[in-house]
């Protein structure tokens, strides 16, 4: 298979031993856990909520059909990285099917994309800390620089800390979750989990609503080059991931319907410490607010860990500057692409409130999803695609059928997050495609 830019000068420059790699340390567990701890976000918080008000009792419906829409995906993603075990996922899959262009147009929007969730994250963590200290709006954004420089400064150590790090905070995530569900067990069944009140489109809608709440296997894969098993434990983990959290997500789901009903949770600023309090005839919405603390400094810590290794992919495959791609010897840090990120982020968090822009970031993860589906496609009708590794089953001749049903149901939810986004998220795309001609072909790789 003819590659561009694999040349000789390419493979000699990737072969040669002076120049410092990312460290293999992570095994299938705790790539497991970091997906788990991705996935799991501060958003089941507040989002179960929002999407009951679409969905009725069936939000539990919603949970599942995301879970699938986003799953077709993820398996696109685990049989990819089996074969392309590289930092840089998205952009490699693009690459390797389409070429360096399609591949920094992918990498370019999955970029973006990463750093304005980021910072929106950051952001609720700054409004959950000044909500439970008590103290003004103000300390919003000082507060979410704050956790965001942490989190740069911790990666900055190597992989294996943030790492630890994430398994602790994800099990805090878990723990929460699993209170909710414990506690509500027991009249799970009791009100009609079949009311939907606005019908079938309601329960699509709260799909789409929660579709972003499911995302996070994808940032598994920019780990490969830290992976030990690369082949096995990496689809594994992204697999297991997915699994996981989706059924932890529809438990939650039955469990919240079955004690509040539908039109309260809607109303709720805090649905789920509603349910565990209406069970309990406690006051746990601090308890809830400490939790979703965890999970927002979380979803920080490891989408800047992905983000950087995108980043660094990007450069070591002389798609992004030389130095983006280099690497401390003795911590195995990308330490330009963290700072970078790091940077990038905490600036973006000074607009303060950008939720329309996080929309488009939304848009430009299923534009980019769409891109990493056809890859596949395209590889495996070619014949292009290594063996030995994951596979995903079920083609249609030379055509895989999971990956073009994961485009179809990526572009589906893409017309959910609005027509302003979608042309947002298409003018991204205009100025990557411009980005890659002005620059792409003047570097070489690392």
């Amino acid at each position: 298979m003819t590659v561009p830019l694999r040349d000789a000068g390419e493979r000699s420059a990737l072969a040669t031993n002076d120049i410092a790699q990312l460290q293999r340390k992570l095994g299938t567990f705790e790539l497991t856990v970091t997906g788990v701890g991705t996935i799991l976000g501060a958003g089941i918080y507040v989002l179960i909520g929002a999407a009951a008000g679409r969905a009725g009792s069936g939000v539990w419906l919603s949970f599942a059909l995301a879970a699938l829409a986003a799953g077709l995906t993820g398996l696109s993603y685990a049989e990819l990285a089996s074969a392309y075990p590289k930092a840089g996922a998205t952009f490699e899959y693009a690459r390797q099917a389409f070429g360096v262009r399609t591949g920094f147009v992918a990498g370019w929007l999955m970029l973006v994309a990463a750093t304005v969730q980021v910072a929106a994250v950051g952001l609720g963590f700054g409004g959950y800390l000044a909500a439970l200290a008590g103290t003004g709006a103000a300390w919003r954004v000082p507060a979410a620089v704050a956790l965001i420089s942490a989190g740069g400064l911790l990666l900055l150590a190597g992989v294996k800390e943030p790492v630890r790090v994430g398994v602790l905070f994800a099990f805090a995530e878990l723990a929460g979750l699993i209170l909710v569900v414990t506690v509500a067990a027991p009249h799970i069944g009791d009100a009609d989990l079949l009311v939907f009140p606005f019908g079938a489109a309601g329960v699509l809608q709260g799909a789409a609503l929660v579709f972003f709440a499911v995302l996070g296997f994808e940032q598994v894969a920019n780990l490969a080059e830290e992976a030990r098993d690369t082949r096995r434990g990496l689809p594994v983990a992204i697999v297991t991931a997915m699994a996981v959290t989706s059924g932890i997500y529809v438990l939650v789901a039955l469990a919240a319907v079955s004690v509040v009903r539908w039109d309260e949770l809607a109303r709720s600023n805090a649905p789920l410490a509603l349910v565990v309090q209406r069970v309990t005839g406690a006051e746990l919405s601090r308890v809830v607010t400490v939790i979703a603390l965890f999970a927002a400094a979380n979803t920080v810590l490891f989408g800047l860990l992905s983000a950087s290794r995108q980043i660094y992919g990007m450069a070591r495959a002389g798609a992004l500057p030389r130095v983006l791609g280099a690497v401390n010897a003795r911590r195995g840090a990308p330490v330009a692409a963290v700072v970078l990120v790091t940077l990038a982020a905490a600036l973006v968090t000074l607009a303060g409130d950008i939720g329309r822009v996080a929309k488009t970031s939304n848009a430009a993860v299923l534009l980019a999803f769409v891109g990493v589906n056809g890859s596949l496609v395209w590889l495996r009708y070619r014949g292009a695609m290594p063996g030995g590794g994951f596979s995903t089953v079920w083609s249609i001749g030379r055509v895989p059928v999971i990956p073009v049903l994961g485009a179809a149901a990526s572009a589906f939810m893409l017309t959910y997050t609005g027509w302003q986004a979608v042309f947002l998220a298409a003018v991204l795309l205009l100025i990557g495609l411009e980005m890659s001609r002005l620059t792409l072909l003047q570097r070489r790789p690392l």
